[in-house]
């Protein structure tokens, strides 16, 4: 049969009563059950294409229900796929009335080059009852901290109803349904208009590469249809349904599945508000192994569904931000779906942790390594700076069996001399390269160890290192060029001016008209040495002024705070004082 698409599939509240339609197209007859119906058996009217529909006068939001499916002798009973909510995974589907009070939210994301992302887990970010996981009220506690850092977008780890109690949100059963211990979906809508009134915008990482594991999952041979003991009408039933994460690929060559992905995004983007989405494992989207250049385990129909997904975003919100983890180097990822690309954004830049580990490890001259820092600094995908998300940790580089760069450089004095010197340098790095910077929860306090999903970020280390969450506020207002002198840092240009293999020195050079205010020199001394008159060009002559010295004692009592004067630059060089393990950021009022 053709396939056409299908309008309000799920239960949908009308003036009367509910509507309700479901896809099972290898069911032979299929009822509903719900606490409007006393939980007795009510028919569904085959649509003759796969879907199933009937009317419920009366029922109104709040109330339970599921699906009966009959299949020859099979009877089974079925969640709602297009549930907006649910008691549990493991418990019935609710009727939710989708309408939200928005008063008048008009909020736009900045462009790319004005972001600075903070990317955090409800469930551990703030949790006031250490007993109870993190919820989005807990978070919108903290917005006003989250503003006054000067963060602009909020990037959420998977929010969708997670088939465990707690975890990372990886592990998602039904893609709709917004979490409920996190606050479900209303919860989630006030979080998303407290932020927006604050001028913070909301990115959501969403994962489709992969629905499940299937052991609990309601959408695993749904309507009691499979094929080579697979996941049924949802899923891959041959080779292409294997992932690193169980065999639970989603079709992406069904119609009906590309709707249901489809009309999530559409979710997302127009009933949410959300101002971007993240998509987990993109490449695990278009290729089964998750190999780049390999067109015998390529799916073209995954890439087809990536650029429509693209599309529709941007259709909804031209100005939404779309971002893929493809862990590639593919540009194709973020050129425009007119050019043959996927059509994203942006693609997570995943050079940068590795790179910063070995740089900043150490301040022995000989055990430095700055062979990585060179490529991420000066690498663009399509050749637009702002097509990448760079950061010093997230939540990957900070797990699966290793830690926060903190920790990893300084281990079991995470929040030491050391580790403050070495991680104010990075985060110097990271918000004053071309890219969007993106910070991981806890960064800006020192928090300790690796990321996990149960231990909550340590709040009172914001109170005793709230001078180096200051040196992050000073260092995201020169990024967003809050003064009016560093205009360059929101520019496409790097110019990687001096490289000083000896002493472990790199200065390089952000600009984007040129000029005074624009015109910016950012100087690290990587290697734990003083030089008094140090030489090295500038981009123009004339008086450069410091604007950020990271060794400053108002940054933490225990810095060296080495007086760094104006530059005088005179025929292209100038000479600079240059503290031991510092990062210096300079400009030029005129």
């Amino acid at each position: 049969m053709s396939y056409k698409h299908k309008n309000e599939v799920g239960a949908i509240v009308k003036k009367s009563g509910v509507s309700f339609r479901v896809w099972a197209p290898f069911a032979e007859r299929v009822s509903l059950i719900g606490s409007f119906n006393n939980w007795s058996e009510q028919p569904l009217n085959s649509e003759n294409d796969g879907y199933w529909s009937t009317f419920v006068k009366g029922a109104i939001a709040g109330q339970e229900y599921k699906f009966v499916i009959y299949r020859g002798e099979e009877r089974l009973v079925r969640n709602d796929p297009r549930a907006l909510h649910y008691t549990t995974s493991a418990g019935c589907s609710v009727i939710v009335d989708p309408e939200f009070d928005w008063q008048d939210d008009n909020y736009s994301a900045p462009p790319s080059n004005e972001q600075v992302i903070y990317e955090l887990h409800v469930g551990t970010f703030h949790r006031p009852d250490p007993a109870i996981t993190g919820t989005f009220v807990d978070v919108s506690a903290k917005l006003d901290y989250l503003a006054g850092l000067g963060v602009n977008m909020i990037e959420l780890m998977p929010i969708s109803s997670m088939l465990m109690d707690r975890g990372w949100g990886y592990a998602i059963d039904y893609i709709f349904a917004i979490e409920s211990l996190y606050g479900g979906r209303y919860g989630f809508l006030k979080f998303v208009a407290e932020a927006h009134k604050r001028n913070i915008g909301v990115i959501v990482d969403v994962v489709f590469n992969h629905f499940g594991p299937d052991a609990n999952l309601d959408l695993w041979r749904f309507d009691g249809w499979y094929d080579n003991n697979l996941g049924g009408i949802y899923f891959y039933n041959d080779w292409r349904a294997e992932t690193p994460w169980g065999n639970t690929r989603p079709d992406f060559g069904r119609k009906e599945v590309q709707q249901y992905i489809l009309d999530n995004v559409k979710m997302w983007v127009l009933d949410c508000h959300v101002d971007g989405l993240r998509m987990d494992s993109t490449i695990y989207m278009r290729n089964v192994k998750g190999l780049n250049n390999d067109p015998a385990n390529d799916l073209p129909e995954g890439w087809f569904l990536l650029q429509q997904m693209n599309n529709l975003a941007r259709k909804i919100d031209p100005s939404v931000i779309t971002i893929a983890e493809d862990i590639s180097d593919n540009e194709y990822i973020v050129k425009p779906t007119r050019d043959g690309g996927a059509g994203f954004s942006a693609q997570w830049e995943l050079g940068f942790p590795a790179s910063f580990r070995s740089a900043l490890h150490s301040t022995d001259k000989q055990s430095i390594d700055l062979t990585g820092l060179y490529s991420e600094l000066t690498r663009r995908f399509d050749g637009d700076a702002f097509k990448r998300v760079i950061f010093v940790d997230s939540h990957d580089s900070a797990a699966n069996g290793t830690a926060r760069f903190n920790e990893v450089i300084a281990p079991g004095k995470a929040d030491g001399l050391f580790a403050r010197q070495q991680s104010l340098i990075a985060a110097a790095i990271i918000l004053t390269s071309p890219g969007i910077p993106m910070l991981f929860q806890g960064q800006e306090f020192m928090q300790a160890g690796a990321f996990n999903d149960w231990q909550a970020l340590d709040w009172q280390n914001a109170d005793d290192h709230a001078s180096i969450v200051e040196a992050y506020k000073h260092l995201i207002a020169l990024r967003l060029d809050k003064h009016n002198n560093t205009g360059g840092l929101l520019g496409q240009n790097i110019n990687l001016m001096h490289v000083d293999e000896d002493n472990k020195v790199i200065a390089y050079h952000r600009w984007n008209n040129g000029g005074p205010r624009d015109d910016v020199m950012v100087v690290i001394n990587f290697a734990n040495e003083l030089h008094q008159e140090y030489q090295m060009g500038f981009p123009r002559n004339g008086i450069w002024i410091p604007r950020f010295n990271s060794t400053w004692r108002g940054y933490s009592a225990d810095f060296k705070d080495i007086a760094v004067p104006e530059i005088v630059v005179d025929k292209g060089a100038g000479s600079i004082v240059l503290p031991p393990a510092s990062a210096m950021i300079f400009s030029q009022d005129r």
